[in-house]
């Protein structure tokens, strides 16, 4: 019984799961390649977003030249439970969203910002900036 209720006590609460369906709202954003990742934390917590608590979504909006590359993209990413969606199927280059969910830090930004830049160049693409989502 003693036990029981230790146990009880020590289990984290489940982080609520949240998916970029449309009903997030973008709570930070950055598509200047010159501006620092910790200043979007930063103007995030003065707009009085709880950064330390989450959940967020991070967006990364990518542009990639085929449907070759979004496969590719896709394959790699899938591991680490991004999603890739196209936006627009019919538009050259192809408008890409690769998204999951994550705990914000001030570095994570800049690292998933550096990935996603290699990973586009490698596929012959461009990382133009992402978005952090939340509930609104």
């Amino acid at each position: 019984m003693i036990l029981e209720r230790f146990l009880r006590r020590r289990r984290a609460e489940p982080v609520p799961v949240l998916v970029d369906d449309g009903t997030l709202v973008v709570v930070g954003s950055c598509f200047d390649p010159a501006r620092a990742d910790s200043a979007v934390v930063a103007e995030m917590r003065a707009a009085g977003v709880a950064v330390e608590t989450g959940p967020f979504v991070m967006r990364h909006v990518v542009t990639l030249p085929d449907h070759d590359a979004v496969a590719e993209a896709t394959r790699i990413l899938a591991a680490d439970g991004w999603a890739v969606t196209v936006v627009a199927a019919d538009e050259r280059p192809l408008r890409v969203r690769i998204a999951r969910q994550q705990v914000l830090t001030g570095l994570e930004p800049a690292r998933e910002r550096t990935r996603m830049a290699g990973l586009a160049q490698r596929l012959g693409g461009d990382a133009e900036g992402y978005e952090v989502l939340a509930r609104g």
